[in-house]
């Protein structure tokens, strides 16, 4: 690995599923009772806004009750040991990698624990409910939605994104589907640039043939086994 100094990092829901996070594709969690169109789109937040936030609120209430699993660890673990660039650029809106102890952590789709407030563009920590619309914490306004992306809206800091993988040496991606674009584009981003490529996931994803290398199991298992490989134990 001493020719390795530059990696990239792409995280998807099957990092956080084996601390009990659900996605829109599981059975039996809270996105199963929903549609996407109706809780995960700006038509949706103007057509039925508390239908929106309580939806939102209750996802809010649930991921702050998850921990941390032994993946997020040892991506924590990689970023404070490890001496070149690093970016963690997580699909995921819970902060599951930063109570891990990561740093180097981009959200492209947002985070739960933000608010957004549309009237003076400030984003705000905030961990309670919107549903009884409360006030912006920087302007007052009650004009505050989830700071997260809704489909057909654009990721955030996708020029930060693009500029990584143009330098880096390696980019991997744990516990994704391969199906959501933009990032599922990433990985042929990547070899179209040379880059290597990895895939850690429980299974095959819709992507995997544009890997160089994939492993396949848990993500509990198969990604403190690359970090401890990366770092030489």
């Amino acid at each position: 690995m001493t020719d390795m100094r530059n990696i990239v990092i792409l995280t998807g829901a099957g990092i956080s599923a084996e601390s009990g996070i659900d996605t829109f594709r599981d059975g039996g969690g809270l996105w199963e009772q929903h549609r996407v169109e109706d809780v995960a789109t700006p038509e949706a937040f103007v057509r039925d806004p508390d239908l929106v936030l309580r939806f939102y609120d209750q996802r809010r209430e649930a991921i702050q009750a998850k921990q941390p699993n032994a993946a997020h660890e040892a991506i924590a673990r990689l970023d404070a040991e490890w001496d070149g660039e690093l970016l963690v650029v997580t699909q995921n809106v819970d902060d599951l990698h930063e109570r891990a102890g990561a740093r180097r952590v981009l959200h492209m789709h947002g985070t739960h624990l933000n608010a957004w407030c549309t009237a003076c563009d400030i984003r705000s920590r905030w961990t309670g409910p919107m549903i009884d619309r409360p006030p912006c914490p920087a302007c007052g306004t009650p004009a505050l939605r989830p700071d997260v992306v809704w489909f057909g809206e654009m990721p955030y800091e996708m020029e930060r994104i693009h500029a990584a993988l143009r330098q880096a040496d390696l980019f991997v991606s744990i516990g994704t589907s391969g199906a959501v674009y933009p990032a599922a584009g990433f990985v042929q981003d990547a070899r179209e640039m040379r880059v290597r490529t990895l895939e850690l996931n429980l299974e095959a994803s819709m992507g995997s043939r544009w890997f160089h290398q994939s492993r396949h199991g848990p993500a509990t298992q198969v990604v403190p086994e690359w970090v401890a490989e990366v770092l030489g134990g």
